[in-house]
């Protein structure tokens, strides 16, 4: 498959993405949409096929069917993380958020055990639809402390999710990053709030889907 088709897959699935809402009545594909993605498609394959080598209209029909189905999964994969794990998904323009429920302890870095169900289904997702994608984890603190030492701790709470996902679920140590931005008040998600009780919702992580083609080095390497 021409590299102009895959990145026309890839666009495709992107429109997939805005049309998965925040909550799960809405969770699906509109057909509109695919059908406007699907005929750029079709077009793009004849016009990049030679007339020796051109594809028939059976093998395009099977393309056009297997990237419905691979829209639906797509679509339900997403629904599932929203529904079972209040996961919020955001298309960016060259990227994929996710903003899940993955949270720490006071002054700590450690996973929590509950949290490890929505990391496993979230690399699940990722390894079946972004298999070259680039991950990059990002840490955030609340508001307790200098800035200088929680930006240590956020990068210590991304790494601790970048190991999981690498040691754990078997991502390429070279696709997953870790990043940190500590107490950044842009970031906060309640800002101002911190300390043993307040402000729990900022101590988290985020996970962002981004260079979609990112071709990652197969060897093994250091985190």
């Amino acid at each position: 498959m021409g590299s102009g088709i895959g990145l026309r897959l890839r666009l495709i699935k992107g429109a997939a993405l805005t049309l998965v809402c925040t909550t799960a009545a809405c969770a699906h594909v509109g057909q509109d949409q695919f059908d406007t993605e699907v005929a750029a498609l079709r077009a793009e394959i004849e016009q990049s096929t030679s007339d020796s080598n051109r594809r028939t209209d059976a093998q395009v029909a099977q393309l056009e069917a297997q990237l419905e189905v691979q829209l639906d999964q797509l679509a339900r994969g997403l629904s599932a993380l929203e529904n079972e794990f209040d996961v919020t998904v955001q298309r960016l323009e060259t990227a994929v958020r996710f903003d899940m429920p993955v949270y720490f302890g006071f002054d700590l870095a450690s996973l929590r055990p509950e949290d490890l169900p929505v990391l496993e289904r979230f690399a699940g997702v990722v390894d079946q639809y972004y298999p070259d994608a680039l991950l990059t984890v990002e840490g955030f603190t609340d508001a307790s402390g200098s800035a200088e030492y929680n930006l240590a701790l956020g990068q210590r709470r991304a790494e601790a999710v970048q190991q999981y996902l690498v040691e754990a679920e078997n991502l390429l140590p070279s696709r997953v990053r870790a990043v940190s931005y500590g107490e950044d008040t842009r970031r906060l998600v309640v800002p101002g709030q911190g300390g043993p009780e307040a402000g729990w919702e900022n101590r988290r992580v985020v996970v962002v889907i981004e260079d979609l083609d990112y071709e990652p080095t197969r060897s093994a390497g250091a985190l």
